[in-house]
């Protein structure tokens, strides 16, 4: 690190979009930032007699400017000074003391501004100019919280977000530069990709049958505007179709790629399943807790309206009802649901659902989509701004009610003390106290790699190695000049090549989503943005030990990433080029590994239905506990949302839990 001309009190007007590294020489260990020059405008401001504030100047002229830190504040001002966003302080403290000026070529006056510096722009600066870089930046919050949370997924922001609301004082870590784990966004040339899911419905619905993460945006008052849609296109070996959800446009797709009987078997599943989503849904995710309390906030709570729908069923309905918690495959089997095209569907909707099939998929989670599907009315959502916007939300809600982020901050192992987890100790050795609990968002097999191995309970060990995995992703993400594309595109298409190999083969089912078919804010004016992936199916052992730096490594990328392009060209027609493409990135699971942090890039476990059960939030550790993937209900969005529900709702009283379920309406 080059040697600061000047020196600056550790601000956290600049601390928000700062990467820490330290100074060569031995005789000052004080913390030099680099930071963007632009960035540079402080306020002048007296503590006492002290003058701590100065201009920083350029001594590294490529657009950084490198600071020290002085340490002329005591910590109490340093903590009410601070509107760092990375650690989800208030930003009207940023807005007093600094501003966004433009890039500079030369010092940057002193100057009281006005407007002041938006977190929207100091998000922006970390998404565009930060984007990759995971080095630890150091925690420069307070070192302690009632609640650490491991991981900003959804999981995690949503259960982080849910314990702030009811009164503890929370932390996130987030080893990435980014919130939002597997479903964050990022920006390239103007372009605005999404890294995951983008297939969404429910999430403005209200009330005790609203999607889980509809529930929790709407406790935390942070609605997500969304475009409404009823189709998607599929292109598969029969052809291509334009597929309709409710309850009858089905048939139509039936009657011309099914057998005669198909019409009859879907109009019979429909009539057992649609049903059952009663009282699959009679309780609200919000209401379940992972300990005895349950009986009160989940069975006495919701009696009532369990008895009505128990009523509603009818008797078949009701002896159908244990068939809830085993496999979707079962209630096929038993209603002898036998054309080879619905089986094929209901396979590919299980699967890019929760990664497994329908012999391996909890038949409550398909009768809970169904009834999203599949029900008069029913639509399909994308959020306005692209699946980030959730993310953001989630952060505002965090940070609302109290909570913190800290980004850039690589948790290295979850600290034990007398058998309790009590802390966690970060890349660089910053040990932060949790006074509560620690909860991992992290993956069980990543979980595992952070406890001690002399703290890790045998049992536990043993389970996370035996759970099965699900395989990893390709991706390819477009930044298009739509000059020569239709009119016409829908925003999402499922390309399958060939029934008979099975919708969980590798490289035989691409997933294609053009959000700025309906989000035009996601790409430049004329543009658009695309994402291809293949969901879940990419083996990871082909690609194990390859350096990404290598030719053998560029060389499989691109072989791997044919089908990719294949489906695109089958989507987007003959006007379609690779010429016309302004941005090409191409991810393999060693991408999904080294930027999300996951276990050999995977999807999450396959734990099939009747064969296993995903755990609850709790572990043998006492105040160590899990939401994500790897827990209870779930892989999908609403599944690690509902996840999230559930370890803070067993975090907290009863009593707590029924007023909050009170004062949300539910």
């Amino acid at each position: 690190c080059t040697s600061p001309a000047t020196s600056l009190v550790n601000t956290s007007s600049t601390m928000a979009a700062a990467r820490i590294c330290f100074p060569a020489s031995a005789a000052d260990q004080r913390p030099h930032y680099r930071i963007p020059f632009h960035l540079v405008c402080i306020k002048r401001r007296k503590y006492g007699s002290a003058s701590p504030m100065q201009c920083a100047c350029a001594s590294d002229r490529r657009k950084f400017v490198s600071l020290r830190a002085g340490c002329m504040m005591d910590a109490g001002t340093m903590k009410r000074r601070s509107s760092e966003i990375l650690l989800g302080y208030s930003v009207e403290s940023l807005r007093r003391t600094s501003c966004v000026s433009g890039v500079q070529r030369k010092r940057v006056p002193i100057a009281e501004v006005g407007t002041g510096l938006k977190s929207s722009e100091i998000e922006e600066y970390v998404a565009t100019q930060r984007n990759g870089d995971l080095r630890d930046n150091g925690f420069l919050g307070n070192p302690e919280a009632d609640i650490i949370v491991i991981g900003s997924g959804i999981g995690g922001l949503c259960c982080g977000a849910l314990l702030a609301r009811y009164g503890e004082d929370v932390l996130v870590l987030e080893s990435h530069n980014l919130p939002g784990g597997a479903a964050h966004s990022f920006e390239v040339k103007g372009y605005r990709f999404d890294s995951g899911p983008s297939l969404f419905s429910g999430l403005s619905t209200q009330g005790l049958q609203a999607n889980p993460l509809s529930q929790i945006l709407d406790a935390l008052g942070e609605p997500i505007l969304c475009s409404r849609y009823d189709s998607w296109m599929v292109h598969l070996p029969e052809g291509d179709f334009l597929s309709c959800i409710g309850p009858t446009d089905f048939f139509k797709d039936l009657e011309k790629y099914a057998t005669p009987a198909a019409v009859d078997e879907w109009k019979k599943l429909l009539d057992a399943v649609l049903p059952l989503s009663g009282v699959a849904m009679a309780i609200p995710p919000a209401a379940i807790r992972w300990d005895l309390g349950v009986v009160l906030t989940c069975l006495v709570r919701y009696a009532p309206s369990l008895f009505q729908s128990f009523i509603q069923m009818g008797p078949q309905a009701v002896f159908s009802a244990p068939k809830l918690l085993g496999p979707f495959s079962a209630i096929m089997d038993s209603l002898e649901i036998r054309d080879p095209f619905i089986r094929n569907w209901l396979d590919l909707l299980c699967f890019l659902l929760s990664g497994v099939k329908a012999d391996g998929i909890l038949a409550a989670e398909v009768i809970y989509m169904f009834a999203e599907w599949y029900k008069p009315g029913c639509m399909l959502e994308y959020p306005h701004g692209g699946v980030g916007e959730i993310v953001k939300a989630l952060v505002r809600g965090l940070k609302k009610f109290g909570g913190r982020l800290a980004l850039g901050s690589h948790v290295e192992q979850i600290v034990i003390k007398e058998g309790r987890a009590v802390g966690v100790k970060l890349k660089h050795g910053h040990f932060i106290n949790a006074r509560k609990a620690v909860i991992s968002n992290a993956s069980i097999w990543d979980t595992v790699n952070l406890i001690p191995e002399h703290e890790l309970p045998v049992d536990y060990q043993l389970r996370a190695i035996n759970i099965p995995q699900c395989d990893s992703f390709m991706h390819l993400h477009l930044g298009i000049d739509a000059k020569r594309l239709p009119l016409d595109l829908e925003i999402h298409h499922i390309v399958v090549n060939d029934w008979s190999l099975g919708v969980d083969s590798p490289q035989n089912v691409v997933v294609i989503s053009i959000p700025s078919v309906l989000s035009p804010e996601v790409a430049p004016k004329g543009k658009h943005t695309l994402h291809a992936y293949t969901p879940g199916t990419e083996p990871y052992d082909i690609w194990k030990g390859l350096d990404h730096r290598s030719a053998e490594y560029r060389k499989l990328k691109a072989d791997r990433s044919e089908v990719l392009w294949k489906a695109v060209e089958r989507v987007l027609g003959p006007g379609f080029s690779q010429q016309d493409c302004e941005v090409k990135l191409v991810g393999t699971p060693l991408t999904h590994e080294r930027f999300l942090r996951r276990r050999r890039g995977t999807y999450g476990p396959a734990i099939k239905a009747g064969k296993g059960t995903f755990p609850g939030p709790a572990t043998p550790i006492p105040q160590l506990f899990c939401c994500g993937d790897s827990t209870f209900p779930g892989i999908g969005i609403p599944a690690v949302a509902a996840s999230g529900l559930v370890a803070a709702n067993s975090l907290v009283s009863i009593h707590e839990h029924s007023k909050f379920l009170d004062t949300i309406g539910l």
